[in-house]
């Protein structure tokens, strides 16, 4: 189909081609790009009745293995065509952000689930797998568990109570990139908000280039979102966990899967939960003010961790191609600094820009150990 960037002797031609590879709960997306310009994508499903056969999410790995090979075969791309693979970061050990390589500390790692399991751990995994039979190294870039946050910003209200750091640190990062990027500014020199707003919410502070304090936008940590219900009323918590009335797994699925707006208007769809809205329905309009409303105060309060010094507001995430829910935070928030909006998760370009960072030297790839 195209021939690969690298030559015989070794020597790198100008552009590299790239494969990204995104596994989600019921999904596995696959690019192929030029640099970042796309050649090929596909979006592969897998239905429940596919999934049920499998014990836990490793046991699916082989499984999802195979169909991206087989898309990309069909598709007429060869691994030896391909430079730089690239899988979306999983629940490794808390990292910094960047490009690291998976090596075997790291298999090891994502095969154990050392942070939890998630269908993210099998990113790195099926790039590896893949690289491995093409001859080159498989990297991850801004995984999810990238902890830049300050000690003070891990202290929480009890020692068996640490903050930690799980965000959407790829998306993150590459729009406040992008943003400087167009304003002509360093990322390493400015203080930025980022409002990712979708399935989770997390808000981050980036302050000269590291994420200095950001919430836990997995399991009870910020805003409610889609279906995770936020920071709730701990003592509330405790009378539900003891009243008998539920047990663990209810009691996570309401903190994540089963919260937010799901558990207010027994749909996830925050789209029809704004067009209800419009048309009158009151109590939508009021769980979209208060999400709205949510979000904004979290914004509020990263600006005091940026001491009311800040570059730029950014509203990004699925949520942020509603204009509705855009203009309200944007009326809340502004008088801190101007607001910009990048709508879309935007995973596939961001693992595509920092692979062709690397590749340029832009950037070094860091080593995973403990």
């Amino acid at each position: 189909m195209f021939h690969s960037a690298r030559r015989t002797d070794g020597i790198k031609m100008k552009t590299p081609v790239i494969l990204a590879i995104n596994p989600g709960s019921t999904s596995t997306k696959i690019a192929v790009t030029r640099g970042v310009e796309p050649v090929f994508e596909k979006n592969i499903q897998h239905p429940a009745s596919e999934l049920k056969k499998f014990a836990a999410i490793n046991d699916q790995f082989g499984f999802r293995r195979d169909l991206v090979a087989s898309a990309l075969k069909e598709a007429g791309i060869n691994l030896s065509d391909i430079d730089i693979f690239m899988g979306r970061g999983g629940l490794v050990r808390p990292i910094e952000s960047g490009v690291w390589e998976v090596n075997d500390a790291m298999v090891a790692d994502l095969q154990m689930g050392i942070m939890g399991q998630h269908a993210c751990n099998l990113g790195g995994l099926i790039a590896r797998s893949l690289a491995d039979e093409a001859g080159v190294k498989a990297y991850i870039a801004d995984p999810v568990v990238v902890d830049e946050m300050s000690d003070v910003a891990h202290v929480g209200g009890h020692p068996l109570t640490p903050r930690y750091s799980i965000f959407h640190a790829l998306n993150q990062k590459a729009v406040a990139r992008r943003y400087c990027k167009e304003r002509g500014v360093d990322y390493d020199s400015v203080n930025l908000i980022v409002a990712h707003m979708g399935g989770g919410v997390s808000i981050g502070t980036h302050i000269s280039g590291r994420v200095d304090d950001v919430n836990n936008a997995l399991v009870g940590e910020g805003p409610f979102s889609v279906d995770r219900s936020g920071t709730l009323p701990a003592g509330t918590l405790a009378d539900m966990c003891f009243s008998g009335n539920y047990d663990e797994k209810e009691i996570r699925r309401i903190i994540c899967g089963a919260g937010g707006v799901v558990a207010h208007l027994g749909h996830g769809d925050m789209k029809k939960a704004v067009d209800d809205a419009l048309a009158g329905d009151a109590e939508s309009a009021l769980i979209v003010d208060a999400f709205a409303y949510n979000v904004a105060k979290a914004i509020g309060a990263a600006a005091v961790v940026c001491k009311g010094r800040v570059e730029a507001i950014l509203l990004t995430g699925g949520i942020a191609y509603s204009k509705h829910i855009c203009d309200k935070v944007t009326e809340a928030v502004e008088f801190i600094a101007p607001v910009a909006v990048y709508g879309g998760e935007n995973e596939m370009l961001s693992l595509a820009e920092n692979a062709v960072m690397l590749w340029e030297g832009r950037t070094q790839n860091k080593v995973y150990g403990f």
